[in-house]
């Protein structure tokens, strides 16, 4: 599949069987799936289980690398259909191994107390350059190759008003808002709604834990990768419209970092909480 910005397109599903969904990844110049791709399908193929119940919780581990050159196979297991809930696993299978498994819960719509954490101030969107913008901006100083992947077209729109350099990369506290948004339309169905916000949950995510030791991507022999994923979503929203991804990371220890995040919609509302345990680790020679 070429790259695009069309994210219904990238999340689209082949229903293969009663309870059998295959997936496609994108070729966008890296050399295995990007993990928020992953969780995204497999809730997709839960939810076209579930007629009418709404996803509250997911919880996945990332097994092995995904290849981005052949499908990716959702088998659906239908764990359990209660009065109120529903829970669904969902193994993602590639050459007959599982590449990662999910569990999510769905429940019937009620009432119930609320309360929420206040929204953190930040720069509006639209005054934070993109990505490219911020590449340009450097100039020669930027790898060309860099350059090449920010010119891609990419389905989320996500700026950083406070990164990391790329030409000097310095130690910084753990912490990092971010704000993002589906580029093109993908409606108000809550089912995709859901996908987008679980798949743009896993981007500018597990950076925040390589932050304070100085670390970023092109750190000669790091070695990087998600290990484990959750996600709780708490009120409707709508990802066409912008939201403040608000991250900290209280611990890394083992060789693995533990990062945290609140997704705010513009408004200030708690639409969802995400964790993420990330492998975190530089080989020397």
């Amino acid at each position: 599949m070429e790259t695009t910005e069309d994210l219904a397109d990238v999340l689209k599903l082949e229903r293969i069987e009663k309870n059998l969904f295959r997936g496609v990844s994108p070729d966008d110049g890296f050399p295995r799936i990007f993990g928020g791709l992953v969780i995204a399908q497999a809730l997709l193929a839960a939810y076209e289980t579930v007629p009418e119940r709404i996803c509250h919780s997911l919880h996945a581990y990332f097994i092995r690398p995904g290849d981005v050159k052949i499908p990716v196979v959702y088998e659906v297991d239908f764990a359990r259909d209660g009065g109120s809930f529903t829970t669904r696993r969902v193994t993602a299978i590639q050459n007959g191994e599982q590449i990662f498994n999910l569990a999510a819960s769905f429940q019937s719509i009620e009432d119930g107390y609320e309360h929420q954490f206040d929204m953190p101030s930040a720069p509006e969107p639209l005054n934070v350059p993109t990505e490219l913008e911020r590449f340009q901006a450097l100039g020669d100083k930027v790898p060309r190759g860099l350059i090449r992947q920010a010119e891609k077209p990419r389905p989320i729109d996500v700026r950083w008003p406070d990164p990391q350099s790329f030409i000097d990369p310095q130690k910084m506290s753990p912490l990092k808002d971010v704000w993002m948004r589906a580029k093109a339309p993908i409606g108000d169905n809550i089912r995709m709604q859901h996908a987008a916000l679980a798949y743009a949950s896993d981007m500018a995510f597990m950076e925040t834990a390589l932050r304070p030791h100085a670390l970023i991507w092109t750190t000669p022999g790091l070695q990087a990768a998600s290990l484990d994923h959750a996600m709780w979503f708490h009120r409707p929203f709508d990802f066409n419209e912008w939201v403040l991804f608000s991250q900290d990371s209280p611990s890394a220890s083992q060789g693995r970092g533990l990062v945290r995040g609140q997704m705010f919609a513009k408004d200030g509302t708690l639409v969802a909480s995400v964790a993420q345990e990330c492998l975190m680790r530089v080989r020397k020679g």
